[in-house]
């Protein structure tokens, strides 16, 4: 079974990435991936508070991105404590961690991000995952440290241990899309909406961009379905210009 990579993203404290591989060890993680750390890497203040739990640093892979970093993930959940105007399903950890559980029994695998200390994930970071995962804290005081929210995740991880929902298995079960298919199916759509003028005013294209990044992670294409939907901009493309006049081409 192919665990979650635990993906922390921008860590603005060595302290606490090694507070985040202690957790994640004390419950049999050991995939850590780091994404551009404040304070570069490696970092002696990491080693120092992860304490037995070194080696999982040793091991650690460093990203310049979230793109990068989730670029051979079947499946990717963004911990957040904040709501967001994002449509996405929001889950438990409880439950998040039994998906998982059920994606990696059938090969997938699958992410967890984790955002900065001070402000969490941005929505940019948000939009490439396909899920939501939320705890039920005190609205006054929501923020969980890196290490806190990592414990609560390895501790579901392990204590799920047989049930699954039969909803899940289904996922699990088909083909899905890595985050980098689906990260080309949406820069092709991007590509040809430019094309045609899509993005307009000017000053909303960002926004239009970021809701449709969102729309494909929350998805859960197959990759049969992206190849379809690539197959489909290639054909537009193609009939478009020979209505132009240009010369027929292959599609």
């Amino acid at each position: 079974m192919i665990e979650p990579a635990f993906i922390l993203v921008r860590p603005q404290m060595g302290e606490n990435i090694g507070a985040a591989a202690r957790a994640m060890l004390n419950f049999g993680l050991t995939r850590m991936r780091i994404v551009d750390p404040r304070d570069g890497w490696p970092n002696p203040k990491a080693v120092a508070m992860a304490s037995g739990a070194g080696r999982l640093l040793d091991h650690a892979g460093l990203f310049p991105d979230v793109p990068a970093a989730i670029r051979d993930c079947d499946y990717v959940f963004a911990t957040t404590a904040r709501g967001r105007e994002l449509v996405k399903p929001v889950v438990t950890p409880e439950r998040a961690m039994e998906m998982t559980r059920a994606l990696a029994a059938e090969g997938k695998r699958v992410g967890i991000l984790f955002g900065p200390e001070r402000a969490g994930l941005e929505n940019d970071d948000v939009a490439l995952a396909n899920a939501i995962v939320t705890v039920p804290v005190n609205p006054d005081f929501p923020s969980l440290n890196l290490g806190q929210c990592a414990l609560l995740m390895g501790y579901e991880w392990r204590r799920q241990t047989t049930a699954t929902a039969p909803e899940v298995l289904g996922l699990a079960r088909t083909e899905l899309a890595q985050r980098i298919d689906v990260e080309k199916l949406a820069d092709h759509f991007e590509e040809r909406l430019e094309t045609a003028g899509f993005f307009f005013p000017p000053d909303k294209a960002e926004g239009m961009k970021l809701n449709l990044r969102n729309m494909w992670a929350r998805l859960n294409l197959t990759r049969a379905e992206v190849q379809t939907f690539h197959g489909i901009l290639r054909q537009i493309a193609w009939k478009l210009k020979r209505q132009d006049g240009e010369p027929p081409a292959t599609p």
